[in-house]
């Protein structure tokens, strides 16, 4: 399911509009990172690419990174902005992450920015990230926190106009943008999956960009409205937004998301 919609063309053309929301993050995620010239670093679910080059470039020459995704557009995007860039130590492969094996490690530090939600099965996928990472490698993310604090988020006004999704297959966990947002939860998934040191720093923000950073058309196409419905939800969609706008056009959003860090306890 994962896979067919992050590889579905349209919806990646329009991923530069979707950065506007989270490249204020990026300057957070790495400086808790604190990269050092020469670290080999993966940058899991790397989108567009954005954090991957600002990453190369505090690894310097000597180091290298690669941006791996499930999405094959999203891989070609952050391609083309490497070469425009002339960045040379950072490519990027299109693989899953959570059963596959990234070429390049292993790698002092694994990174992402809002990508790691998205696993079924989020033990195994950490438990396959820490066994690409060397001895003592950290890993450090950015994930949200819990939805009622992100309130531009806009799922909730749709209650009753669109079908919950479906409950997961046994053994897998649910997927999304909230998944990891409970610290308990995730603190047990990374120690399960040989993680130690694990941290949460807890970050709050407000940005100002335009609404369609959020949602567009695009966007309810990608969450599963039907075109039959799409009227009644942009009705309430609107409703939901109007809190944030601004005179200038913009909107502005309050966003609270924490950055998780901990260190590969094995040998």
């Amino acid at each position: 399911m994962e896979r067919r919609r992050w590889n579905d063309s349209s919806w990646a053309a329009l991923w530069p509009k979707r950065e506007r929301l989270t490249n204020l993050v990026t300057p957070v995620l790495l400086e808790a990172l604190a990269l050092q010239p020469g670290e080999q670093v993966v940058d899991l679910g790397c989108g567009g690419g954005v954090a991957t080059l600002r990453a190369a470039e505090l690894v310097g020459r000597d180091g290298a990174v690669v941006g791996a995704d499930i999405s094959a557009p999203l891989a070609e995007l952050a391609s083309r902005r490497a070469a425009e860039a002339g960045a040379k130590n950072v490519s990027f492969q299109v693989v899953d992450v959570q059963t596959d094996r990234v070429a390049g490690g292993p790698f002092d530090v694994a990174m992402s920015q809002f990508g790691v939600m998205f696993f079924d099965e989020p033990e195994r996928a950490f438990t396959n990230i820490r066994s690409q990472l060397t001895a003592g490698g950290r890993i450090g993310f950015a994930c949200w926190q819990a939805p009622d604090q992100n309130p531009w988020f806009f799922a909730g006004s749709l209650a009753g106009l669109i079908p919950p999704p479906p409950p997961p297959e046994p053994g897998k966990s649910p997927t999304g943008p909230f998944s990891l947002c409970d610290a308990g939860r995730t603190r047990s998934i990374l120690e399960g999956a040989g993680f130690a040191g694990v941290s949460f720093d807890a970050r709050e923000m407000s940005m100002e960009v335009p609404e369609d950073a959020v949602v567009d058309d695009a966007q309810l196409t990608f969450m599963g409205v039907p075109a039959e419905q799409m009227g009644e939800v942009r009705l309430a969609v609107d409703r939901h937004m109007a809190q944030f706008r601004l005179p200038s056009g913009l909107s502005r959003f309050p966003i609270a998301f924490q950055i998780v860090t901990a260190r590969n306890r094995g040998v």
